[in-house]
């Protein structure tokens, strides 16, 4: 059987050597290659004619982890810590993300996958968690702890990222100082931290589109996380 391709979002960043560079952790391609997918990088330097040339030959799409969303998105508040912008970044996933809304092709956003998933489709984000939610957990872990359980998550047992996790009581990292706030019309929260962030959300109305805060990639010895990519790369599949 063939597998289904999936497209994997970049970031651009610099070589040793000062020169520009298209990348993505590993981590997320072993998810979708354990989960029977074939990634396909998108680097963000594409024209907009040559990404939607790429993504029509998608089956489904993975929108990464990465750097603060451009403030012109939403109407967030600027802030200091706000960083790692890249605006090509933002235009291709932006634009990616709102046609597989349209088209109904499989997505999955994670961390800032999920933050561009609700941007895109008219949301907003905190820009900085911890001086902007009252009695907020620290979410903002050092990127050297990507295994590391920091905080439970509840998932509504009516939605069908419960269906997908196949648990309702979810145990994550949290390496992110950005958040959902108010969440776009199309999309459901589907899931919160103890101090009430949200850390799941779904659009019921598409064949498959799920956002998580956290990074399931960095737990698939989880079986939870497993299914999460599972399920994606089988929903891509049909």
């Amino acid at each position: 059987m063939t597998k289904p391709l999936i497209g994997v979002t970049t970031y651009g960043a610099k070589n040793s050597n000062g020169n520009p560079i298209t990348a993505v952790q590993h981590s997320y391609i072993r998810a979708v290659t354990q989960a029977g997918g074939l990634p396909v990088l998108i680097p963000a330097i594409l024209n907009e004619d040559d990404f939607y040339d790429l993504y029509s030959r998608m089956q489904g799409i993975m929108f990464t982890g990465g750097g603060d969303v451009s403030l012109k998105y939403f109407n967030g508040e600027d802030h200091a810590r706000i960083s790692g912008v890249d605006e090509d970044r933002d235009f291709t996933e932006i634009s990616l993300l709102r046609k597989a809304a349209q088209d109904g092709k499989p997505l999955l956003g994670i961390c800032r996958g999920a933050q561009v998933m609700n941007v895109a489709l008219g949301g907003t984000l905190y820009t900085h968690i911890a001086g902007q939610v009252k009695d907020a957990l620290d979410h903002d872990y050092p990127g050297e702890l990507f295994p590391v359980i920091v905080h439970p998550v509840n998932v509504d047992e009516t939605t069908r990222a419960a269906e997908i996790f196949g648990e309702t009581l979810l145990h994550v990292n949290s390496l992110h100082h950005q958040g959902l706030k108010d969440i776009a019309p199309s999309l459901r929260v589907a899931g919160r931290a103890p101090d009430g962030l949200v850390e799941v959300i779904e659009m019921p109305d598409h064949p498959y589109a799920i956002g998580v805060q956290w990074h399931p990639e960095w737990l698939t010895d989880q079986p939870a996380m497993q299914r999460l990519f599972k399920s994606f790369v089988g929903a891509a599949g049909k």
